[in-house]
């Protein structure tokens, strides 16, 4: 064994390694980033292959193919990613796995960087595939290499769920000798051949399966029953990192409570069983959707029981889990602590970069709209988001990512006048092509500005795959004629200009699109250190 010091992420990442991966796939999102980067920087010169994919749902099929092949299989990705893929993965849960298969995604509860909380532990539980969530690092890098392990002996994918606390925080992890990588080896055909007769018997399969997944998660390593004989007042059921809060408010506190620990799923219903019949109050400790506490609540609660979690009140149903909030939901009186007593603390909403080109963009781009009330920009997910904030005002709408082009299409077709889209270069080629397709086709009265920074910029400045030439041959292949393709630099010296062609490319009453070139900031800066700088 030897002891290294690694994020979260790159403990999920260094185990699946050591667990004989022999390729992972992955699409940028906070907070699972920086798995894929970790896998990148130390595959480099080794066998196995760790890449980027232009959307999750590529990066979810590129994985499953591997695991086909018989070889072991890594995808990654945040939790709104897991919707980008949702479609092949509930179908992958029938089809099964054949080398072994993990999906990881890293929820993000309080929205440090994301537009929802959802909880992933659901979408396990929906295509009815085992999930782990590791309380700590060492958990995170055990779970990745005994996932693995389960995944090929039950023919399954098996989710590891993280959320960004553990993600982005270090700790020490004992690791162990890597595994061999498998050879390849042919799988049976019928099985991935999802086609009525086929699905059927598949799903079937998955149904059959559930009773030995709920032993397995009862009998895991990772999952614990400690009660108390004399002390029946309180039990707790506590996952993830919710785990390591109960016990550090526990310690020193004069509370014994009887504790289960749950790391796996689906949940072990008789260990859930005899902690509630010991008990007379049960608290609810998980991170996320109350995912847990429904199940054990079920319509009406459990007679003669008290329980206590998110859905009484007693812990937030927004947000992360602190140790604070676990302390109050266990009744323990606040810690002392240093406040800075009634300075008020400055308001910093997060903001474009100092000489960004996505605020010249905007800039040129309001300056075009002047004098037209109707006019609405409907935004996509990324560093551009922040254009919604003073001084640029720019954007009126953020959903998901590639919806810009959609929705600017559809507002253009309910009257909206001018309606224009914007996206990034990533971005469009994650999920916008499809909708400029739909918009080409009918010829949309909108316009679409592809900020083209020559990267991801926002999560870490990863490669894009439709930017510069390849990204203007895809929109002119998509069936935007070559004159209402136009290309801008978005320079200040140049502001005069690029108003003078976003003006006429909205007063053109059809489909438009301009892209705004100039490298982003942050990354040319990196390439300066390099001595690349372009």
């Amino acid at each position: 064994m030897s002891m290294e010091i690694l994020l979260g992420d790159e403990a999920v990442g260094l185990g699946a390694v050591h667990a004989g991966l022999s390729g992972a796939y992955s699409y940028p999102g906070t907070p699972a980033s920086e798995i894929m980067e970790y896998l990148i920087r130390i595959g480099r010169g080794a066998s196995f292959k760790a890449a980027w994919s232009v959307n999750e749902k590529t990066a979810f099929e590129e994985a499953l193919g591997c695991s086909y092949a018989g070889k072991r299989a890594f995808v990654s990705f945040k939790h709104v990613g897991l919707n980008v893929a949702a479609d092949p993965f509930m179908s992958a849960a029938l089809t099964g796995a054949n080398g072994g298969f993990i999906v990881c995604s890293g929820d993000d509860p309080s929205m440090h960087s994301s537009q929802n909380e959802q909880d992933s532990r659901f979408y396990a539980q929906f295509a009815l595939i085992p999930c782990f969530e590791p309380a700590d690092h060492q958990e995170a890098y055990d779970m990745a290499r005994e996932a693995f392990e389960l995944s090929e002996r039950v023919k399954l994918p098996v989710m590891i769920r993280l959320t960004t606390r553990l993600a982005h925080s270090r700790a020490g992890v004992e690791t162990r000798p890597p595994r061999p990588e498998n050879e390849i080896r042919t799988g049976a055909r019928q099985c991935w051949t999802l086609l009525p007769g086929n699905a059927r018997v598949q799903f079937k399969r998955v149904l059959d399966l559930q009773p030995e997944l709920v032993r397995y998660a009862s009998e895991s390593p990772f999952t614990r029953l400690e009660l108390q004989p004399d002390d029946r007042r309180l039990g707790i059921i506590a996952s993830g990192l919710g785990y390591n809060y109960v016990r550090e408010n526990l310690e020193g506190s004069g509370l014994r409570p009887s504790i289960l620990k749950i790391s796996v799923y689906p949940i072990p219903e008789d260990l859930v069983r005899r902690l509630v019949e010991h008990c007379d109050t049960i608290l609810v400790a998980e991170e996320g959707y109350p995912l847990i506490e429904r199940q054990i609540r079920g319509l009406f609660g459990i007679p003669g029981k008290i329980l206590i979690g998110k859905m009484s009140g007693h812990l937030p149903l927004q947000g992360e889990l602190t140790p604070e909030t676990v302390r109050a939901a266990l009744g323990l009186a606040p810690l002392a602590r240093r406040t800075a007593g009634d300075l008020p603390l400055a308001n910093r909403p997060p903001q474009l970069c100092v000489g960004c080109p996505h605020a010249d963009t905007f800039k040129a781009l309001k300056k075009a709209l002047e004098g037209q009330p109707g006019a609405t920009i409907f935004s996509d997910i990324g560093c551009y988001t922040l254009g919604y904030f003073p001084p640029h005002n720019a954007v009126d709408s953020c959903v998901c990512m590639g919806a810009s082009v959609g929705m600017a299409h559809g507002a253009s077709r309910a009257g909206v006048h001018p309606a224009v889209g914007v996206i990034g270069d990533s971005t469009f080629g994650h999920s916008g092509i499809t909708a400029l397709l739909s918009a080409a086709t009918a010829d949309a009265n909108m316009v679409l500005v592809i900020l083209d920074n020559c990267t991801v910029a926002m999560t870490g400045t990863q490669p894009s795959f439709s930017t510069g030439r390849r990204l203007l041959e895809i929109v002119r292949g998509v069936g935007v004629p070559a004159e209402r393709l136009r290309v801008i630099t978005p320079l200040p010296k140049f502001h005069e200009e690029n108003v003078r062609v976003l003006r006429e490319e909205i007063a053109h009453p059809g489909l438009s699109v301009v892209v705004a070139v100039r490298e982003c900031l942050e990354e040319a800066k990196k390439k300066n250190k390099l001595g690349g700088a372009q």
